[in-house]
């Protein structure tokens, strides 16, 4: 597997810890860092904690990869555990596996470490007494920006500091004689938190440090399918709720496939989630349809920006710095200047090549000083990945190609 430099650097820093904390930014490869250093550890037993999205990431990755007992350990209990094995569960189901506190001779991977923030809930009391010869974290924004909520991660990082200790050495609180508590109004000791991070293994990375990434980056991400979009492309009518999809001619099944690979995926949806809650950087997401965006604004709780044909209004891209904007491709994806954000993600594809193009555009160009990362999410054996191919040669995907496709589906069965 080959490593960029910035990734290659990160494991020298660290070559010596057992204990590490990768806090790079999205975008700079935590899984490629973290999983390079599971296997220079070397230990019996491996355990990936992730969030539930991730867990079919984690499985390819380290099939592909390297030469594990891949396990995804959140369906069914496992007596007899082969060596050389990766464990893989989700953080809500972690806690509710109390014979993974016996596990001895393994080494603990968070992904998205800042999950344990709270160091009072059922998944982080449970991690934290976990017997981990080695630790792994990674995240891409490990505090928020809220020194406070560290101090779960430290613990596992092998600084023994107790929880009131660290804040007062490292918080400044006022008295609030209203709420009667105290309000964190600061922070003090920085550099020294800093210094004692870096000496139990923490790496900091932000994407504009680094200068040998590609000025463009696609990334292409696979979201699990659905049973209502396998019966729809089979039977061509399904009942979702109180909705009836009914695609009786070309036009409307094409419409509808698109949909159910979309806002009808609740896996595409919770991916979109976990991927905002994974920077606090700006992200730009395009999208097709209203109740796409209906259902975006219902789970993403940042300042939102909105370009629709409805309205237009980007203060909150302007003002904020972690703010989320939705934009339809028609209203959207020509003319904006939006260098400010260096990320895309695309929850779903337009069908018009032109807009697809310039879409890229709003935030490639003239004023961007940081690389471009543009996320794909395209939900496995559907029509995304057609429609996706099709526009990658500058072309429209028309209902007279979609007709084509299901006359040789046709055939071929």
């Amino acid at each position: 597997m080959k490593l960029f430099p910035h990734q290659e650097r990160v494991l020298n820093e660290t070559y010596k810890n057992n204990r590490v904390a990768y806090y790079l930014d999205m975008g700079l490869g935590k899984t490629f860092v973290g999983s390079e250093k599971m296997w220079e550890l070397n230990t019996p037993f491996n355990l990936v904690i992730c969030q539930k999205s991730k867990i079919e990431d984690w499985k390819e990755h380290f099939e592909q990869h390297y030469d594990y007992n891949v396990i995804v350990y959140d369906k069914q209990r496992i007596e007899n555990i082969p060596l050389e094995s990766v464990l893989i569960i989700n953080y809500d189901k972690v806690w509710r596996r109390p014979e993974l506190h016996k596990l001895k001779d393994f080494t603990l991977m968070l992904d998205e470490s800042s999950m344990i923030k709270n160091e009072s809930s059922n998944r982080s009391k449970f991690i934290l007494k976990l017997r981990a010869d080695n630790v792994i974290l990674l995240s891409g924004t490990p505090t928020g920006g809220k020194y406070e909520e560290l101090w779960s991660q430290l613990h596992l990082l092998g600084w023994k500091i107790n929880k009131k200790l660290f804040m007062k050495q490292f918080v400044v609180q006022e008295w609030n004689d209203r709420n009667q508590s105290y309000d964190i109004v600061g922070y003090k000791n920085v550099e020294r938190l800093k210094a004692k991070l870096r000496k139990h293994g923490a790496v900091f990375m932000k994407t504009e440090e680094v200068f040998d990434l590609p000025k463009v980056n696609d990334q292409i991400v696979k979201i699990r399918s659905t049973k209502e979009y396998v019966q729809f492309k089979k039977d061509h009518i399904i009942e979702i709720g109180d909705e009836l999809l009914v695609g009786d001619t070309a036009t409307t099944k094409k419409l509808y496939l698109r949909q159910l690979a979309g806002v009808y995926n609740q896996n595409k949806l919770q991916y979109v989630k976990d991927l905002i809650d994974s920077t606090n950087d700006r992200v730009i997401i395009f999208y097709n349809f209203k109740k796409e965006y209906a259902a975006l604004v219902d789970m993403i709780d940042r300042p939102i920006a909105t370009v629709n044909g409805d309205l237009k209004d980007l203060s909150a891209y302007e003002d904020h710095g972690n703010s989320v904007t939705l934009i339809q491709y028609q209203a959207g994806a020509m003319g904006l200047n939006l260098q400010k954000a260096n990320k895309i993600v695309y929850f779903t594809l337009t069908d018009k090549s032109e807009l697809f193009e310039q879409s890229k555009k709003r935030i490639h160009r003239i004023g961007q000083d940081r690389p471009c990362f543009y996320y794909y999410l395209l939900t496995a054996g559907s029509i995304e990945w057609r429609m996706k191919a099709v526009l990658d040669e500058r072309k429209d995907y028309t209902d007279a190609l979609f007709e084509e496709e299901e006359k040789d589906e046709q055939f071929t069965s």
